[in-house]
């Protein structure tokens, strides 16, 4: 490799850095303990992973031994190079190894079949890799975790365990990176949520599956009422629909054929087959298809905040975020072709709008394609593709909105423009999304009577502004750390009594508040007012009401924020004004 490649900026020289310090790792880990079998060592986004079938389970303290092997081998400066061998002699080979073993047998007839040799360690792999073990800087690694996986992602094939790792080529930038990761931590939104008592997860009732708590569903249905209301005043009819549908529902619309893999197992019910659902658009095509259309009727906004079901790998499910179960604030447009335009742009300025609201800053738009060569992922229609890519790109431009263009990145049925927004840890990820879909309503058969009294087939827009409530709670409480503003937070006034001689005034405020809709607490424990104050501001509660013998004589609460700040003292009617509009106007 040439020396001006040598740059970590240059993404597939950090990716051939990476994927050269798994092969280091699985060597290290032959070097101590023979006995284990390799599956697979692939790079990834940050850093690598490799599977590995072992007799026993691995300790921190294993992985210690393992980064200090790893140092000593790139203190070796072992060459690392690659050669190639028949399909018959690379089964000898790699006898000692069944998973290697079997993805060579898996390989197509005809297909080089290569390895990459470092010392006494060889492996089976397309490359490509660094020239030499010296080239890794030994003190810059790390290795992050052990957990559970499967080979080839299979639960009823061999458990194996998954050694993730990181690696960096100065020290100082692998100590930035921890630094991030133990900032990630203090933000992770199963930590706080768990901290909060804003949700929960049971092992008997599924991985995947979160429970909203009290608290929890108190943040999720302000988001629900927040984006509902938004919507309604935008023309948005909302609707229920049911949570599974037959299995044929989903042969029409193409999810069975292009989504399968990711839906849970179909149901026998009275010798019919029925489905978890995955997303909402069928159930809609089929209320729009209920009864005929004319153009005056589009656009035809159908929303609903949709309960939907798909079969995430166990390895990917984090929380809230990224579930089995989620809500979608869904919505799907029926338009003429002469709305698309004005339509997109209504979702675009609703979309902005939002995030002016919560603060978001940091994001940037994607305009997802289809990889033109993946006859397999995408509808088989290039006019129709064709068509939908440039009038969303059109539209796009049209409206000034910077974006980058992204191959491989549509729906199967579109083309979809993603807004991906950059959290305070962690890679960015979509929150929002408007969908150009031409392939559906032809699927379904909808229809509309345009002004010369001839059949047309609308074009629809699926749109998702909060994405799903879950995830962008999971995104707020990440952001904000669990400090909601005063609307969001699920308790938004803590009254802590300093004796119990105001408890009963403290009654009187809690009523007061509560009547103007506040969310209100009394802590009455014969408890030090000291405590009483750390474990509000443990909760993250907006506002403290504290309440003394002074306070009870002058009608008066002193009034404290969650971030120390003390108010002074006010009447409860003023205090109560305050909060209030605090709260109409979603201050932040």
């Amino acid at each position: 490799m040439d020396e001006n490649k040598y740059s970590f900026e240059n993404p597939e020289y950090r990716h051939t850095y990476w994927h050269s310090c798994s092969h280091i790792m699985a060597q290290a880990v032959k070097r101590l303990w023979p006995e284990v079998k390799l599956a697979i060592g692939p790079a990834i986004a940050e850093g690598w992973y490799y599977d590995l079938y072992a007799p026993f389970a691995f300790t921190p303290e294993d992985l210690e031994k393992i980064e200090a092997e790893m140092r000593k081998i790139c203190k070796e400066k072992l060459k690392i190079e690659r050669f190639e061998l028949p399909r018959a002699e690379a089964l000898d080979f790699m006898r000692d190894e069944p998973f290697k073993v079997e993805l060579i047998r898996d390989l197509p007839e005809g297909e080089t079949i290569s390895f990459y040799r470092q010392g006494e360690f060889t492996d089976l792999c397309a490359g490509p890799h660094l020239d030499s073990t010296g080239r890794v800087k030994g003190n810059a690694i790390k290795l992050l975790a052990c957990n559970a996986s499967y080979w080839r992602g299979d639960a009823k094939r061999e458990s194996l365990q998954r050694i993730y790792g990181i690696a960096f080529p100065k020290k100082d930038e692998l100590d930035a990176y921890l630094q991030r990761l133990e900032e990630a931590k203090r933000r992770d939104h199963r930590k706080i949520g768990r901290d909060m008592q804003l949700f929960m997860t049971d092992e008997l009732v599924g991985r995947g599956l979160p429970m909203f708590l009290p608290r929890g569903y108190t943040v999720w249905r302000e988001l629900e009422n927040y984006i509902r209301d938004k919507e309604l005043r935008l023309g948005y009819q909302h609707v229920m629909t049911p949570c599974v549908g037959t299995v044929a529902l989903y042969q029409t619309s193409g999810h069975w054929e292009h989504y399968k893999e990711n839906m849970f197992p179909a149901m026998e019910v009275e010798d019919e087959m029925y489905v978890l659902r995955p997303m909402n658009c069928p159930h809609h095509m089929r209320i729009y298809a209920s009864r005929p259309h004319s153009y005056r009727d589009l656009p035809l906004r159908i929303g609903e905040i949709a309960h939907d079901f798909r079969y995430e790998a166990s390895g990917t499910l984090k929380g809230i975020e990224r579930g089995r179960h989620f809500c979608q604030n869904d919505a799907h447009l029926f338009v003429t072709p002469e709305q698309i335009k004005s339509e997109v742009a209504a979702v675009c300025d609703l979309i902005f709008n939002c995030y002016k609201d919560f603060g978001i800053t940091d994001y940037r738009c994607v305009l997802s394609l289809r990889d033109p060569a993946d006859k397999h992922k995408y509808h088989n229609d290039d006019a129709m593709w064709d068509s939908a890519e440039a009038a969303l790109r059109e539209v796009l431009v049209e409206l000034g909105i910077d974006f980058t263009e992204e191959i491989g990145e549509a729906a199967f049925y579109g083309p979809k423009l993603d807004v991906n927004v950059r959290p305070a840890v962690g890679a960015e990820y979509t929150l929002s999304t408007c969908q150009l879909d031409f392939c559906l309503p032809a699927k379904f058969d909808l229809k509309y009577i345009d002004r010369d009294g001839s059949e047309k087939t609308p074009v629809v827009l699926h749109r998702a502004i909060l994405g799903s409530l879950d995830r962008f709670m999971a995104y707020l409480i990440e952001e904000t750390m669990g400090n909601f503003p005063v609307w969001l937070a699920p308790e938004q006034v803590k009254i802590l009594t300093v004796t119990d001689r105001a408890n009963a005034y403290a009654e009187t405020v809690r009523a007061g508040l509560e009547e103007r809709g506040v969310r209100v607490e009394v802590d009455g424990r014969n408890e030090k007012i000291g405590k009483k104050i750390r474990e509000a501001t443990l909760d993250k509660v907006p506002y403290m009401l504290v309440l003394g013998d002074r306070d009870v004589e002058n009608g008066t609460v002193s009034v404290r924020t969650r971030a120390g700040e003390d108010k002074g003292a006010m009447s409860p009617a003023d205090f109560a004004e305050l909060i209030c509009a605090e709260i109409r106007s979603r201050s932040r």
